[in-house]
Protein backbone atom coordinates (compact mmCIF):
# COMPACT_ATOMS: atom_id res chain seq x y z
CA UNK A 1 0.00 0.00 0.00
CA UNK A 2 1.98 3.30 -0.91
CA UNK A 3 2.70 6.01 1.81
CA UNK A 4 -0.33 8.61 2.28
CA UNK A 5 -0.25 11.76 0.29
CA UNK A 6 1.25 9.54 -2.95
CA UNK A 7 0.07 8.77 -5.98
CA UNK A 8 1.69 5.31 -7.11
CA UNK A 9 0.75 6.71 -11.07
CA UNK A 10 3.07 9.28 -10.10
CA UNK A 11 6.26 8.81 -9.76
CA UNK A 12 7.14 12.38 -9.13
CA UNK A 13 5.17 12.56 -5.90
CA UNK A 14 6.28 9.41 -4.61
CA UNK A 15 7.94 9.56 -1.05
CA UNK A 16 11.96 9.35 -0.95
CA UNK A 17 11.28 5.85 0.35
CA UNK A 18 9.45 5.15 -3.17
CA UNK A 19 13.10 6.05 -4.38
CA UNK A 20 15.12 4.44 -2.62
CA UNK A 21 16.84 1.11 -3.51
CA UNK A 22 18.76 -1.56 -2.13
CA UNK A 23 22.05 -0.52 -3.67
CA UNK A 24 21.65 3.22 -3.29
CA UNK A 25 19.96 3.77 0.65
CA UNK A 26 20.41 7.67 0.10
CA UNK A 27 16.75 9.11 -1.10
CA UNK A 28 16.73 10.99 -4.80
CA UNK A 29 14.12 14.09 -4.46
CA UNK A 30 11.83 14.34 -6.84
CA UNK A 31 13.23 18.35 -6.39
CA UNK A 32 16.54 17.03 -7.72
CA UNK A 33 15.40 14.75 -10.75
CA UNK A 34 13.52 17.75 -12.19
CA UNK A 35 16.60 19.88 -11.58
CA UNK A 36 18.56 17.90 -13.69
CA UNK A 37 15.33 17.35 -15.89
CA UNK A 38 15.74 21.22 -16.88
CA UNK A 39 19.59 21.00 -17.59
CA UNK A 40 18.86 18.41 -20.27
CA UNK A 41 15.06 19.57 -21.28
CA UNK A 42 15.89 19.86 -25.13
CA UNK A 43 17.96 16.53 -25.59
CA UNK A 44 15.70 15.25 -23.56
CA UNK A 45 12.83 16.27 -26.28
CA UNK A 46 14.35 14.87 -29.19
CA UNK A 47 14.84 11.75 -27.30
CA UNK A 48 12.32 8.64 -28.12
CA UNK A 49 11.78 7.88 -24.50
CA UNK A 50 12.78 11.23 -23.23
CA UNK A 51 9.89 13.48 -24.74
CA UNK A 52 7.96 10.98 -22.39
CA UNK A 53 9.57 11.64 -19.03
CA UNK A 54 9.24 15.81 -20.00
CA UNK A 55 5.12 15.52 -21.32
CA UNK A 56 4.90 13.61 -18.12
CA UNK A 57 6.07 17.26 -15.96
CA UNK A 58 3.74 19.39 -18.66
CA UNK A 59 0.88 17.00 -17.67
CA UNK A 60 1.19 16.46 -14.28
CA UNK A 61 3.87 18.88 -12.62
CA UNK A 62 4.32 21.76 -10.93
CA UNK A 63 3.33 25.35 -12.17
CA UNK A 64 7.20 26.17 -11.53
CA UNK A 65 8.26 23.36 -13.25
CA UNK A 66 6.20 23.89 -16.70
CA UNK A 67 6.75 27.19 -16.76
CA UNK A 68 10.95 26.39 -16.71
CA UNK A 69 10.32 23.69 -19.06
CA UNK A 70 8.51 26.62 -21.62
CA UNK A 71 11.39 29.26 -20.93
CA UNK A 72 13.92 26.12 -22.16
CA UNK A 73 12.22 25.76 -25.09
CA UNK A 74 11.66 29.26 -26.42
CA UNK A 75 13.30 30.42 -29.41
CA UNK A 76 13.30 26.89 -30.57
CA UNK A 77 9.99 26.30 -30.89
CA UNK A 78 9.45 26.20 -34.92
CA UNK A 79 12.52 23.48 -35.24
CA UNK A 80 11.32 21.32 -32.29
CA UNK A 81 7.84 21.16 -33.63
CA UNK A 82 9.07 19.64 -36.90
CA UNK A 83 10.61 17.41 -34.92
CA UNK A 84 9.08 13.77 -34.91
CA UNK A 85 9.37 13.40 -30.71
CA UNK A 86 10.02 17.16 -29.72
CA UNK A 87 6.29 17.98 -31.23
CA UNK A 88 4.74 16.21 -28.57
CA UNK A 89 5.97 18.18 -26.06
CA UNK A 90 5.10 21.59 -28.12
CA UNK A 91 1.85 20.46 -28.25
CA UNK A 92 1.67 19.91 -24.34
CA UNK A 93 3.71 22.96 -23.62
CA UNK A 94 0.43 24.45 -25.58
CA UNK A 95 -2.13 22.05 -23.71
CA UNK A 96 -1.06 22.57 -19.96
CA UNK A 97 0.79 25.65 -20.29
CA UNK A 98 -0.25 29.07 -19.18
CA UNK A 99 -2.32 31.46 -21.63
CA UNK A 100 0.84 33.58 -21.02
CA UNK A 101 2.87 30.55 -22.37
CA UNK A 102 0.36 30.35 -25.36
CA UNK A 103 1.23 33.79 -25.99
CA UNK A 104 4.70 33.40 -26.31
CA UNK A 105 4.95 30.22 -28.32
CA UNK A 106 2.38 32.42 -30.66
CA UNK A 107 4.63 35.46 -30.68
CA UNK A 108 7.29 33.32 -31.95
CA UNK A 109 5.70 31.32 -34.57
CA UNK A 110 4.39 34.62 -35.59
CA UNK A 111 7.35 36.68 -35.58
CA UNK A 112 8.78 35.64 -38.87
CA UNK A 113 7.39 35.81 -41.97
CA UNK A 114 7.84 32.18 -42.92
CA UNK A 115 7.52 30.28 -39.55
CA UNK A 116 3.61 29.75 -39.57
CA UNK A 117 3.47 28.93 -43.11
CA UNK A 118 6.36 26.27 -42.90
CA UNK A 119 4.75 24.69 -39.55
CA UNK A 120 1.59 24.71 -41.30
CA UNK A 121 2.38 22.43 -44.12
CA UNK A 122 4.83 20.13 -42.28
CA UNK A 123 4.31 16.79 -41.24
CA UNK A 124 4.68 17.03 -37.43
CA UNK A 125 4.16 20.89 -37.12
CA UNK A 126 0.84 21.37 -38.05
CA UNK A 127 -0.57 19.47 -35.20
CA UNK A 128 1.43 22.04 -33.24
CA UNK A 129 -0.65 24.96 -35.39
CA UNK A 130 -4.01 22.62 -34.48
CA UNK A 131 -3.72 22.09 -31.20
CA UNK A 132 -2.80 25.81 -30.47
CA UNK A 133 -6.36 26.75 -32.91
CA UNK A 134 -7.83 24.49 -30.35
CA UNK A 135 -6.84 25.51 -27.15
CA UNK A 136 -6.09 29.35 -26.90
CA UNK A 137 -8.37 31.96 -25.87
CA UNK A 138 -10.39 34.27 -28.27
CA UNK A 139 -8.16 36.80 -28.71
CA UNK A 140 -5.13 34.49 -29.53
CA UNK A 141 -7.13 32.74 -32.16
CA UNK A 142 -8.06 36.17 -34.24
CA UNK A 143 -4.99 37.09 -34.00
CA UNK A 144 -3.83 33.27 -35.73
CA UNK A 145 -6.71 33.38 -38.09
CA UNK A 146 -5.74 36.65 -39.43
CA UNK A 147 -2.22 35.30 -39.76
CA UNK A 148 -3.16 32.12 -41.44
CA UNK A 149 -5.98 33.59 -43.79
CA UNK A 150 -3.35 34.96 -46.70
CA UNK A 151 -1.55 31.18 -47.05
CA UNK A 152 -5.23 29.53 -47.46
CA UNK A 153 -5.12 29.15 -51.08
CA UNK A 154 -1.33 27.59 -50.87
CA UNK A 155 -2.53 25.36 -47.79
CA UNK A 156 -5.13 23.60 -50.19
CA UNK A 157 -2.37 22.09 -52.05
CA UNK A 158 -0.62 20.85 -48.67
CA UNK A 159 -1.96 17.60 -47.36
CA UNK A 160 -0.86 19.26 -43.88
CA UNK A 161 -1.94 22.60 -45.01
CA UNK A 162 -5.70 20.72 -45.47
CA UNK A 163 -5.33 19.83 -41.95
CA UNK A 164 -5.50 23.50 -40.83
CA UNK A 165 -8.04 24.11 -43.32
CA UNK A 166 -10.18 21.77 -41.84
CA UNK A 167 -9.57 22.81 -38.46
CA UNK A 168 -10.17 25.90 -38.89
CA UNK A 169 -13.44 25.48 -41.13
CA UNK A 170 -15.11 22.87 -38.42
CA UNK A 171 -14.25 26.52 -35.89
CA UNK A 172 -15.14 29.27 -37.59
CA UNK A 173 -17.03 27.73 -41.04
CA UNK A 174 -15.88 27.92 -44.69
CA UNK A 175 -12.04 30.27 -45.29
CA UNK A 176 -11.88 31.37 -48.54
Amino acid sequence: RPAVGTNPADPLSRTSTASTTRRNPHPVSPQLILKELLHCTVALVHDQYGNYVVQHVLEHGRPQDKHEIVKHLRGKIVQLSQHKFASNVIEKCVQFGTSEHRQWLIDEICSDSTALETMMKDQYANYVVQKIIDVCDAQQREFLITRIRPHVPSLKKYTYGKHIIARLEKIIGKLS
